[in-house]
């Protein structure tokens, strides 16, 4: 890890040293090692491509495979395969298509994207909290309590594109690309990738725009064409030409937009749609909003918005100050007590019970460990409460007499092998709530 962590550097030392030039001769630094660390970073248990081949499967041959990789990587004789494309749920109802590359794809871009990041890495802004090494949502969330609590921006716009990762288009990428990596064979390598068939339902699909969601690259391309498409636009046009004080966060296609001043907030409102359309963007007319956080909801319903899994609202502090408070989203919340649900009923004959409790409990401090934030602990209690609920249900449909009791349900996941009990596990105290 120490060797490739130096390449790295070196990379980042080059691009900034040349800060106004495309690089070349990136292609060098993907060598043996490089693919060696990049295949052992891949999650070993994840779904195999158009191949059905397991991690397990090419970990047998990785001596020499990966060396026959890097050879058809280097001459341009690598054909990237076809993405199997599946559909998972959203939790409103509706699916979303992620693309399973074949493990070799899936390890030579992971690859070419090491080799790329730390280029980018230099020019993306603060602001951008996606996919990126030492960046994460509850940074994301951080900055947007001390920017509405502390610094007053009250008018939000809480934008959602349609179809963003299937919209990307190729040519405005190229352009995009060109501005600093003129890498010929990583260049041709990304285009492969771009122009890859996408197998659905036994039929192959040539896409002319879009990257393929699921795929190691897939995140770093997305967060290039909307750096420039939307960060740079913002930061560097934007912003100047605002009467007052204004902030941008995003995290991968999520954004929000804050103001101080409402009549900023429409001009932007005005010309984001004009900006995003420019790149084949588009937002969604009935979930993209203008929102007013100082509207109380005296007499409607508290103005709130979602954002990274958390509902969003402002509230009185034990001061008396007017800052934003979060709590676990409604539709997050019961995805993820659908999906404790169906794993409960499936695994309630087939594991002991202290086997059930203890990956119950892995399952219960995987969602304390993200939703576990300031402001958010009766949302936890609520999912641990559920959790006992759904104990009581499934165990008594073991079939035969109901021999699970409330009293026998509360001994059991309290006293005998109890289950975990919510922890904040994200504390932010602002500086002057």
């Amino acid at each position: 890890m120490k060797e490739v962590l130096t390449v790295e550097m070196q990379i980042a030392a080059r691009a900034r040293k040349y800060p106004g030039e495309a690089l070349t001769n990136l292609h060098d630094f993907i060598d043996i090692r490089l693919l060696h660390d990049c295949f052992d970073s891949l999650n070993k248990k994840g779904a195999s491509g158009v191949d059905a081949e397991k991690w397990t499967d090419y970990n047998k041959q990785r001596n020499e495979r990966i060396p026959e990789l890097l050879t058809a990587f280097r001459s341009g004789n690598y054909r990237a395969p076809n993405i199997r494309r599946v559909f998972i749920p959203k939790g409103d109802g509706k699916l979303r298509p992620l693309g399973l590359p074949t493990v070799e794809d899936k390890l030579l871009q992971t690859a070419v994207s090491r080799v790329m990041t730390p280029i980018y890495e230099g020019i993306f802004y603060h602001e951008s909290y996606g996919f990126r090494p030492g960046k994460s949502q509850h940074q994301a969330v951080e900055q947007l309590s001390r920017e509405v609590s502390m610094n007053r921006m009250r008018y939000i716009i809480d934008a959602d594109m349609q179809n963003y990762f299937g919209s990307i288009d190729h040519s405005c990428l190229r352009e995009f690309l060109d501005l600093k990596i003129k890498d010929g064979v990583i260049r041709k390598m990304i285009d492969k990738w771009l122009k890859a068939g996408i197998l659905e339902n036994g039929q192959v699909v040539y896409p002319t725009e879009g990257t393929p969601q699921g795929g190691s690259i897939s995140p770093l391309l997305s967060n290039i064409y909307l750096h420039y498409v939307l960060d740079t636009w913002f930061k560097d046009q934007i912003q100047r030409l605002l009467k007052d004080d204004s902030f941008m966060i995003r995290f991968a296609d999520d954004f929000l937009l804050g103001f101080t001043n409402k009549e900023d907030a429409l001009r932007v409102m005005g010309a984001l749609p004009k900006r995003l359309s420019k790149y084949g963007l588009t937002l969604h007319p009935d979930k993209t909003r203008l929102i007013d956080l100082d509207d109380d909801g005296v007499d409607h319903p508290r103005t709130t918005f979602d954002f990274l899994g958390f509902t969003h609202y402002i509230s009185k502090s034990r001061n008396g100050k007017r800052i934003l408070k979060r709590k676990t989203s409604s539709k997050k919340l019961n995805a993820a007590l659908k999906r404790l649900s169906d794993w409960i009923k499936f695994y309630r004959h087939k594991l002991p019970i202290a086997e059930l409790i203890e990956s119950l409990n892995q399952k219960l401090r995987g969602h304390y460990a993200y939703y576990g934030i300031t402001f958010n602990i009766r949302k936890l209690h609520t999912y641990y409460n559920r959790t006992k609920n759904l104990l009581y249900k499934w165990l008594n449909h073991r079939g035969g007499k109901r021999v699970w009791t409330w009293e026998k349900i509360r001994k059991l996941t309290m006293e005998w092998i109890p289950l975990v009990r919510p922890k904040v596990y994200h504390s932010y105290q602002l500086a002057k709530p």
